[in-house]
């Protein structure tokens, strides 16, 4: 498998990114990214997915349902609303922008919602120079879904976040199985970069320590995972995509017993002032 796809290496337009289990070697974590200008149609088929705008605005069509989302200029601006639509299921997405459009393989056929912007919640995680802002637009507390779970990271630059390194890659209690998808922005221009550190263990070797750029994913099957670093002068963002076998949808990870003391230097620090990143009101316009 490989594990660093570099932007422009998968995908065949309209799609800037595809990510298929197939492709990755596993089961259930996808995601693809459309760039649009007009309508486009796919079929979900055993993948509930969610219509989450990069940037731009546009109209998602399910199941007799319309939802207009308003988008955003871009992942720095603001919180974006989305769409949710099931598995076994027509989409149209009319608009002008890129959506990412990520999913995973389930087995129950939900309702076609809408995902309000100022439903999200955003929560300042870390603190001193691991601080960073989550958007749990997707996580299992927050929207309901059979299978998928994910959320968007932004770290401002010279920060590290995903840190401590920490895994999901065993079933057992406190821990459970979840394929990831990392998917990069960096804001600053094309020489803007960040990097990515995945590392496994003797009985599962991972390694993978690569510079980022706009676009760019990682592939994150099992192993340590963290950290991931802004460079100084770049702004960080990467969407999280998580799927597994497990009954239970939840989001429950390993520290790296190596780092986990880091998270006791955190307490009584203050979160970076530069946090939060993005506003909840902003509109795409």
């Amino acid at each position: 498998m490989k594990h660093y796809l570099p932007a422009g290496s998968t995908g065949a337009r309209p799609y800037t990114v595809e990510v298929t289990p197939e492709t990755a070697g596993w089961t259930y974590s996808a995601l693809r990214v459309l760039e649009l200008d007009g309508s486009h149609t796919f079929d979900t088929g055993a993948y509930e997915t969610l219509v989450l705008p990069l940037s731009g605005s546009c109209r998602v069509a399910c199941d007799g349902e319309t939802f207009e989302l308003q988008g955003r200029r871009d992942v720095f601006s603001r919180v974006t609303d989305f769409a949710y639509v099931p598995r076994d299921a027509s989409v149209t997405v009319t608009g002008r922008g890129r959506f990412a459009l990520p999913a995973a393989r389930c087995e129950n056929r939900l309702s076609a919602r809408y995902g309000p912007a100022e439903d999200v919640p955003v929560e300042l995680r870390g603190a001193g120079q691991a601080s960073r802002q989550v958007n749990n637009f997707c996580t299992p507390e927050a929207f309901e879904a059979d299978k998928l779970i994910a959320c968007e990271v932004i770290t401002p630059g010279g920060n590290w976040s995903s840190y401590p390194p920490h895994k999901h890659d065993e079933d057992r209690p406190g821990e459970s199985v979840l394929e990831e998808i990392y998917y990069f922005e960096v804001r600053g221009g094309p020489a803007a970069m960040a990097y990515q550190r995945v590392y496994g263990t003797a009985d599962r070797p991972i390694d993978v320590l690569e510079e980022v750029r706009a676009g760019d994913t990682v592939l994150i099957p099992h192993g340590w995972h963290g950290p991931s670093m802004a460079v100084p002068g770049y702004d960080l963002y990467y969407l999280n995509v998580m799927g597994g076998p497990s009954p239970e949808r939840a989001w429950l990870i390993c520290d790296d017993p190596a780092h986990a003391w880091v998270r006791g230097t955190w307490v009584g620090r203050e979160t970076d002032p530069r946090l939060p990143l993005t506003s909840t009101t902003e509109r795409e316009t």
